[in-house]
């Protein structure tokens, strides 16, 4: 674990959000997912999750599994409207990379790290939070690139994601 709590290797990598299944988190026994907004459940211009996130949401949490948003977001009214549309909490303003917004949700949760995992976009925020927190480490591709900055960064970041032991479909 020590090593692990730095690093900026995820455990994990999928091509995207919806390709998580529950048979793959049973497995890992994991029972509290936290997600990103942004770039991950969807892109930056979408103000609604498409029907194929809220049918994955769905299935996810009818096998037991409790679901949760961690955004760096400022914008509380797409934070909530997420929220409110797949019907669970969420932190906005979580300041990933720090681990403080992760592991506040899993205590009002009520439940361990040992059964948590994180999902993001980002390599530097998403990830290393994840790790910081002791959870599971999922990387999914950026939904859209909206700005030059965003293309670079995700340049930057596949060595990284190269390192990922766990790649399914990527």
């Amino acid at each position: 674990m020590a090593n692990k709590a730095f690093s900026i290797v995820p455990q994990y990598a999928f091509r995207e959000i919806t390709d998580i299944t529950t048979d793959f988190l049973v497995r890992l026994g994991i029972k509290f997912f936290m997600l990103d907004l942004d770039n991950t459940i969807a892109a930056y211009d979408e103000h609604y999750p498409s029907d194929r996130v809220m049918q994955w949401f769905a299935e996810i949490r009818d096998n037991g599994i409790v679901l949760f948003i961690i955004s760096n977001s400022t914008r509380v009214s797409r934070v909530e409207a997420f929220s409110n549309a797949l019907g669970v909490g969420f932190i906005m303003r979580a300041r990933k990379p720090s681990p403080n917004g992760l592991k506040a949700a899993i205590d009002e949760a009520d439940y361990s790290a040992e059964v948590s995992a994180f999902a993001g976009d980002q390599v530097f925020t998403d990830i290393l939070a994840a790790n910081r927190a002791g959870v599971v480490s999922i990387i999914v591709r950026p939904k859209r690139f909206t700005n030059p900055f965003l293309a670079l960064r995700y340049y930057i970041e596949v060595p990284f994601r190269a390192l990922c032991k766990g790649k399914t479909n990527v």
